[in-house]
Parts: structure tokens; C-alpha cells; sequence
């Protein structure tokens, strides 16, 4: 397609004063007239400036689709770790929930422990406070039942014996006292042990 000597001479200004030059596909189709070398020059120009136009155009195109690439990867490596992150948080929680509710089992257990440690302790001391006054009034018994059996054959027999006599009511008063402090004791310890609880 040739162009008018008036397009011709506005094509032409408008490279010399403002260095602007046609691009595109219209650049297939015009042709310079035979012998136009001024034109024809001009045509070649701007056919070789169109072609790095387009050679930058496709280079930074494909620049611009490869980092798309990139960070379209980048976000799905990103998505990928959040997601990650989220379940390790919440196994985190899970985690922390499980071992609040061990803590708290074994909180109930170790009180449970100390609640039939100090039972046992109790039934046991009340066991051992029970034989020690069984034996103690076994002891106080037999030895009040032997001394009035002495005291008695003596009476019997009609031989006065002066220190049976006073041993017989020293040894019930002693074994009286005695009796009384055996069990004073124990309930005073008794006492100062839930004194201390």
C-alpha cells in the first residue's frame, strides 16, 4: 500500500522534530514508492525499531510471566506453611489441653494418695493406741489380781505381813496413777497430731 506525498512529508516531520516512528502491523502492508529511497529508508527504520519494540516487549512479557510463576509458587508455598502452621497450633492446643487434664488426673490422684496414706497412718495408730491400753490394762490387771491374791493368803493364813500390806496399797495407787498417765498420754499425743493436721 503506498501513502500519499502529504502522509509522506507528516511521517517524515514528525521524525525529524520529535524522533516519533510508526510501529505495528500497519508497517507490513506500506511500501515506498519506486525509486522514494528517503521513504524507503524511513520504512526500514521503523520496521527494525518495531522488531526491538517487540523483541523487549516479549522479553520483559516473559520476565513478567516467569516471577508471576514465581510468586504464584511463593503463595502456594506460603499457603502451604500457614496451613501447616495452623495445625501445629493446634496440636499445640490439643497438646496443652491433654496434658492440663494429666496434670489435673494426677492432682486427684497424688490427693487421693495422701488421703488413704493418712487413713492408713490413723487406723494404724488407732490399732497401736488400742494394743498398747490392752496391754497396759492386761499388765495393771495381772499385777492387781496377783498382789491381792498375796494380800488375801496372807489374810487368810493369818500371818500379818506389814510390807505386803503397804506394798498392796502403794502398787494399786501406783498402778492407778500409772494407768491414768499410759492414757493421759496417748490422747494428749493423739490430741497434738490433729492438732498439727
Amino acid at each position: 500500500m503506498e501513502v500519499t506525498k502529504e502522509i509522506k512529508d507528516v511521517l517524515l516531520t514528525l521524525v525529524k522534530k520529535k524522533r516519533i516512528y510508526l510501529e505495528g502491523n500497519i508497517l507490513k502492508v506500506l511500501k515506498a514508492e519506486e525509486g522514494d529511497t528517503e521513504f524507503q529508508k524511513y520504512l526500514d527504520i521503523c520496521k527494525e525499531k518495531d522488531a526491538t519494540a517487540r523483541k523487549k516487549r516479549l522479553t520483559v512479557t516473559k520476565q513478567v510471566q516467569n516471577q508471576n510463576k514465581e510468586l504464584v509458587a511463593k503463595q502456594e508455598e506460603n499457603d502451604s506453611l500457614m496451613e501447616e502452621l495452623q495445625l501445629a497450633l493446634e496440636e499445640a492446643k490439643n497438646a496443652e489441653w491433654e496434658a492440663q487434664k494429666l496434670r489435673e488426673e494426677a492432682e486427684k490422684g497424688k490427693d487421693k494418695a495422701v488421703e488413704d496414706l493418712e487413713l492408713m497412718q490413723k487406723k494404724t495408730q488407732f490399732e497401736l493406741i488400742g494394743q498398747i491400753v490392752k496391754v497396759a490394762l492386761w499388765i495393771i490387771l495381772g499385777v492387781g489380781v496377783i498382789t491381792t491374791l498375796l494380800f488375801a493368803f496372807t489374810l487368810v493364813t493369818g500371818k500379818e505381813n506389814p510390807i505386803l500390806e503397804s506394798t498392796w496399797s502403794n502398787l494399786f495407787g501406783i498402778l492407778l496413777t500409772n494407768s491414768f498417765s499410759i492414757i493421759g498420754t496417748i490422747m494428749g499425743v493423739k490430741h497434738a497430731k490433729e492438732k498439727d493436721k
